[in-house]
């Protein structure tokens, strides 16, 4: 027995997600390189790989180092790293035991990546700005970007982007997926104009990997939180409440006519609110009710009137608007506890902490 609050894995839920966006990367030829930052785990990321998946996206050295050390060996770090003499040495560490592939967004970046790691340890892929206005160059400017790594001395193997724009209502999401396929269109005719064949051209994120298609500019997509799924997919309508595969289990701590109070605050489902967002998260057995308030152990829930009000001491499951976050707050994961009778299986998070 497991007490309140944590979190919870249906695995009937999770593997049947799976299976949709593998056979959707079969379908439209695309290879499928998941972001592991979502679930940090080496039972989900084995899963992962058997439905399909050619290898990981990570966010950090940190992220690379763990999944490494849990014997996976094709990893893509997808943020422009300035690497220090400190970082460097990690990364040629990682490259003795890992196809490593790293990302830059400048000619001091690249040159900086140059001093500390060689061709016969990395590849390198050009991040191109699709429109999120984060990190990336402007597509005109990819070409400049990756001739400067070249010349470097690191070995040059095309783009990416990600399209995180797509987290939005109407119709963000199909416009930012329109917008990634125009801007790694451009950026790849960048490359190829300094002699420099662009054979991979990766974008995607679970908003808009259903738009991906077969374009034929992409061939590769990362998305993250489809596995599990989140509040934010739900309201964005990339799935309904019937996909979501992980939920914080929590119970009623305090009852006053609808508005319950639970156990499962900010510490255990996350802060992360979008502008959007109808509230705090959501409660996966009563669609219409919100969560209106949040602190870092409590979350306040209003029940709309026609509902039935969970009573004190009763089990509330709550859906996190963002996955990722949540599992970084948690120790482990509990699995299938429902169908174990008690004796539930449990996912390390591996990778937790690993910003660095």
């Amino acid at each position: 027995m497991t007490d309140t609050p944590y979190l919870v894995v249906d695995t009937t839920r999770l593997d049947r997600n799976l299976q949709a966006v593998g056979d959707q990367a079969r379908r439209t030829g695309v290879d499928l390189r998941p972001h592991a930052k979502t679930h940090k785990t080496t039972e989900l990321a084995r899963r992962q790989i058997d439905s399909g998946a050619v290898g990981l996206t990570v966010a950090t050295i940190g992220e690379a180092e763990a999944f490494a050390a849990a014997g996976f060996t094709d990893l893509f770090i997808t943020y422009p790293l300035w690497v220090t003499e400190h970082k460097g040495a990690r990364l040629r560490a990682l490259a003795q035991h890992s196809a490593l592939r790293l990302a830059v967004d400048s000619i001091a970046g690249a040159q900086r990546m140059a001093a500390e790691v060689s061709r016969s340890d990395v590849e390198v892929l050009v991040e191109v700005d699709s429109g999120q206005h984060r990190t990336g160059v402007v597509p005109e400017s990819a070409g400049e970007v990756a001739a400067a790594a070249r010349d470097a001395g690191l070995d040059v193997i095309g783009v990416f982007t990600f399209p995180g724009h797509g987290y939005g209502p109407g119709d963000a999401r199909s416009d930012a997926a329109r917008q990634e396929v125009a801007a790694l269109a451009e950026a790849a005719d960048r490359l190829r104009s300094v002699g420099i064949e662009p054979r991979v051209r990766s974008g995607g994120s679970t908003p808009t990997v259903e738009f991906a298609g077969d374009s034929g500019v992409l061939t590769e997509i990362r998305p993250g939180v489809y596995p599990f799924y989140d509040a934010q997919q739900i309201e964005l309508g990339v799935c309904g409440f019937d996909d979501v595969a992980l939920t914080a289990v929590s119970s009623v701590v305090h009852r006053d006519g609808h508005r319950v109070v639970l156990d499962a605050g900010s510490k255990i489902i996350g802060a992360d609110r979008p502008a959007w967002a109808s509230g705090h998260g959501r409660v996966l057995d009563e669609p219409d009710a919100r969560i209106v308030g949040l602190s870092e152990h409590h979350a306040v829930v209003e029940y709309p009137l026609s509902a039935v009000v969970p009573e004190l001491g009763a089990t509330v499951r709550v859906i996190p608007n963002h996955v990722c976050t949540a599992v970084n707050l948690v120790d482990e994961l509990v699995v299938d506890e429902a169908r174990s009778g008690g004796a539930a299986d449990r996912w390390p998070v591996i990778a937790r902490g690993a910003n660095s």
